[in-house]
C-alpha cells in the first residue's frame, strides 16, 4: 500500500500536498486516498467551486475541480487499485462517498463502472445502498446509474424487475434512477418493453427531475424504436407532463413533434 502511494507521489510530483492530512477534510486515512485527495486539491479553484451552484437546487459540496480533471484523476488512480480484491475497491468507493464531495462521488462511480467485468448479482445491493445513502443530486444519480447500474442491468437483466420497484419509492433519486439506468441500454435498442412499463409507472409523477428522467429515457429509446415511442407519446400526451413530453420528442421528425404537441 505504501509503495503504491509512493509511486503516486512520484508520478504527480506533489509531496507537500500529499502530506496534507486527508482526515482533516474527510476522515479518509488510506494512503492512496490521501494521495488522491491531495491531487484533487491541487486541481481545485474557487471559480469552479462557486460555479457548481448554478447547476443544482440542492446544496452541493465540492472542491472545485473541473470534470475533465476529475475523470483523468479517477483513471490514473484506478490503475493503482485495479488488482485489489473487488470488495476492497468497493470499500474505497464507500469511503469516498462518505465525504459527500461531488468529485469524490464521481471517482467512486467511475471506479464502479470500471469494475463492470467483475460484477456479480450481489452488486445490485451495493448500488441500491449507495443510492439510498449517498445520492443527493441529479449529477450523482446520473453518473452512477447511466454507467455502472446500466452496465449491471445489461449483464443481469433479471434485476430490471427490482429496478421497476424503485418507481414506487418516495425518494426522488430512486425514481429518477429507475429511468436513467436505462439510458445507455436504450441507445442500443434494449429493453423497450420495460422502458415503456417504467414510463407508465411514472407518467404522472410531479417531480420535474423524474419527468426529465423518463422523458430522456424515451428520447434515447426513440432512436432505435421511433415508431413505438411515437405511438406511446401520442397515446399518453394528454397525461404526460409537458416537461417529459418535450424531452421524449426532442429527436423526432418535425411533423411528429407537431402532432405530439397538439392539444
Amino acid at each position: 500500500m505504501f509503495s503504491e502511494s509512493g509511486a503516486i507521489r512520484r508520478k504527480f510530483n506533489r509531496p507537500a500536498l500529499y502530506l496534507l492530512s486527508l482526515k482533516k477534510h474527510t476522515g479518509m486515512t488510506d494512503p492512496l486516498l490521501s494521495a488522491l485527495h491531495a491531487d484533487l486539491l491541487a486541481h481545485a479553484d474557487e471559480n469552479t467551486r462557486q460555479g457548481f451552484h448554478r447547476f443544482f437546487k440542492e446544496e452541493v459540496q465540492g472542491y472545485g475541480v473541473k470534470s475533465a480533471a476529475v475523470g483523468e484523476i479517477a483513471k490514473q488512480y484506478f490503475d493503482c487499485v485495479r488488482d485489489r480484491e473487488k470488495q476492497e475497491i468497493w470499500d474505497l468507493c464507500e469511503t469516498l462517498l462518505e465525504s459527500d464531495y461531488i468529485e469524490d462521488a464521481f471517482i467512486a462511480f467511475d471506479w464502479a463502472y470500471r469494475l463492470r467485468s467483475r460484477y456479480t448479482p450481489e452488486d445490485f445491493d451495493v448500488f441500491e445502498r449507495w443510492i439510498a445513502r449517498y445520492v443527493n443530486n441529479w449529477a450523482k444519480c446520473d453518473t452512477l446509474c447511466n454507467h455502472a447500474v446500466g452496465a449491471f442491468l445489461e449483464k443481469f437483466p433479471v434485476f430490471i424487475d427490482r429496478l421497476k420497484g424503485w418507481t414506487a419509492l418516495g425518494n426522488r433519486w430512486f425514481r429518477r434512477a429507475a429511468t436513467v439506468s436505462l439510458i445507455l441500454p436504450a441507445r442500443r435498442g434494449l429493453f423497450v418493453t420495460d422502458i415503456l412499463d417504467i414510463a407508465d409507472r411514472l407518467l404522472s409523477d410531479k417531480d420535474d427531475l423524474v419527468q426529465k428522467g423518463y422523458g430522456w429515457m424515451l428520447k434515447e429509446a426513440s432512436k432505435r424504436h421511433p415508431a413505438e415511442i411515437f405511438a406511446y407519446v401520442l397515446a399518453h400526451k394528454r397525461e404526460m407532463p409537458r416537461t417529459a413530453l418535450r424531452y421524449a420528442i426532442e429527436k423526432m421528425p418535425e411533423e411528429w413533434k407537431r402532432r405530439a404537441m397538439e392539444k
